[in-house]
């Protein structure tokens, strides 16, 4: 698998900084803009191990994968053309799994990209799994045909209980859990849905816009969306959805938790932090592209993409990160 370094310019006068509500906290740094495409997901093992991926600029290249392995940015070549990819969902040591347009999902393992066969041909927005071979995806076609396919370790089969009503003119936009008997996956006009091994339930927060990302922190789960203003729900009981966001704020496309740490983010740079006592609270924005996704990786680093992804092809990517130092320099 030929691969090349990231060929991204990062200049001390661009590296912008986010100042955190906790003046104890790392701020928030761009580390990578101006891709040719958006990116659209990040997710990490630890320091060593960082994956993001994105859009397809049609430049004959292919979507963007790039590899972080704790001294050196390396992009990949995923072998996929003219196909976006919107999640990056893996396991340490491997493997890691990537879904996008067209039913796409491909599997990387020891240096070597494997498209899986799937059921559908539709937009893979989301994915995640309790072991690799326990592995869910979710997605549809912005507003129709929403599906959750679920992976045994030898196939991809789709579900028979998602609701009549998503799987016509809705769609699943992400999934997250803390075990294969207890997930949430949620979607359009408020839709949650929860898996607890055996039946995919229903259970919808009080709002008609989307939910576009769901994260797991301990006993809560929270939701991140919405159409004109943004949306922020949790859920601590399993049944009901609190609304913890006042109305009027941006629209939040992605949310991402781990430990005590919690971030949502979205349109024009937002970020949004939750402190320990259960308040979120705005960063400083420092890029004025939309935000769509974050990961919290185990050591506490915080990552977040986005670029111009509303439109195809998406362009200007970029990467922001916050946390410990990080080695080397893009070239």
């Amino acid at each position: 698998m030929r691969s090349s370094r990231i060929a991204l310019a990062v200049t001390a006068l661009y590296v912008a900084t986010g100042c955190s509500s906790d003046p104890g906290t790392p701020a928030f740094e761009v580390v990578a803009h101006d891709q040719s495409a958006a990116l659209l997901s990040v997710w990490s093992s630890g320091a060593n191990d960082v994956w993001t991926v994105g859009g397809d600029a049609r430049d004959g290249n292919g979507p963007l994968v790039y590899h972080y392995d704790g001294a050196t940015w390396t992009k990949l070549d995923s072998t996929l053309r003219n196909t976006d990819l919107w999640w990056v969902f893996g396991f340490k040591n491997g493997p890691v799994f990537m879904s996008g347009a067209a039913g796409t999902i491909v599997e990387y393992q020891n240096g070597t990209f494997t498209k899986m066969t799937t059921p559908g041909t539709l937009i893979a927005f989301g994915m995640w799994g309790a072991e690799p071979n326990d592995l869910w995806a979710v997605g549809g076609n912005f507003g129709g045909g929403g599906f959750a396919w679920h992976y045994d370790g030898t196939a991809w089969t789709a579900s028979t209980q998602v609701p009549a009503d998503l799987a016509s003119q809705g769609t699943i936009w992400k999934v997250n859990g803390r075990s294969s008997s207890d997930l949430w996956m949620t979607g359009t006009t408020g839709s949650t849905l929860h898996w607890d091994g055996t039946t995919l339930a229903r259970t919808n927060a009080a709002t008609d816009a989307s939910l576009f990302s769901v994260a797991a922190q301990g006993p809560r789960m929270i939701a991140a969306g919405g159409d004109f203003d943004g949306v922020l729900f949790e859920n601590t009981d399993g049944t009901t959805w609190k609304s913890v966001l006042p109305a009027g704020g941006p629209v939040l496309r992605g949310v991402a938790a781990a430990g005590d740490q919690a971030v949502a983010v979205g349109a024009y740079g937002a970020i949004l932090s939750r402190s320990a006592s259960g308040e979120w609270s705005t960063v400083n924005p420092i890029t004025e592209q939309n935000l769509h996704a974050a990961f919290i990786s185990p050591d506490g680093d915080t990552w977040a993409v986005g670029g111009q992804f509303d439109q195809i092809p998406t362009t200007s990517g970029v990467l922001v990160h916050q946390g410990s130092a990080l080695n080397g320099s893009f070239e």
